[in-house]
């Protein structure tokens, strides 16, 4: 199985009245070099202007970035071409992160190759210590600054030091 930390930026709180802005993948390998970013032109008129602050962009740059359905085609196609076996998505809030990726990867791209779940990294750590308010965000190195590559690097980074904590997780 290969497992992919994803990060999402969007401009509502959910994406069937909102639009997702951008997105960063990490491929959990020790080397971190297998990355995905990319940017979706709005899909609504309903936006919220703080929740888009998050990201960094204005509106007029969000209206510029590529096509929704080019950019989930070309991300379902690298997640299907650097996968081995069945690819796992995991977040740190796949309340959030999911759902914007799972209607977006459905409504353009017409298939998700993760499946129906996704796994949140802080309830793997909780699990690991036996205890659900258990800490984890320690653990990433990489600037957490919504830039959603980096967000995704320094979870992707938790996930390693997990593994050599004890969690059982093979990386391929």
């Amino acid at each position: 199985m290969s497992y992919y930390v994803v990060d999402v930026e969007a401009d509502w709180e959910y994406p069937i009245d909102g639009s997702l802005v951008c997105f960063g993948a990490v491929k959990v390998i020790p080397e971190f070099d297998v990355t995905f970013y990319g940017q979706t032109a709005p899909i609504s008129e309903k936006w919220n202007p703080e929740a888009l602050a998050i990201s960094g962009f204005t509106r007029e740059q969000h209206e510029k970035f590529h096509d929704p359905s080019y950019v989930m085609n070309d991300f379902v196609g690298w997640v299907e071409a650097t996968t081995v076996g069945k690819p796992i998505f995991i977040s740190d809030n796949p309340a959030f992160d999911w759902m914007f990726m799972c209607t977006y990867m459905h409504k353009f791209a017409g298939r998700n190759p993760f499946g129906w779940s996704a796994r949140r990294i802080g309830d793997l750590w909780c699990g690991m210590e036996k205890d659900s308010y258990a800490k984890w965000k320690w653990m990433r190195e990489a600037i957490h600054d919504h830039n959603p590559v980096n967000d995704a690097m320094g979870n992707a980074q938790a996930l390693l030091k997990m593994k050599e904590k004890g969690l059982k997780i093979s990386f391929k």
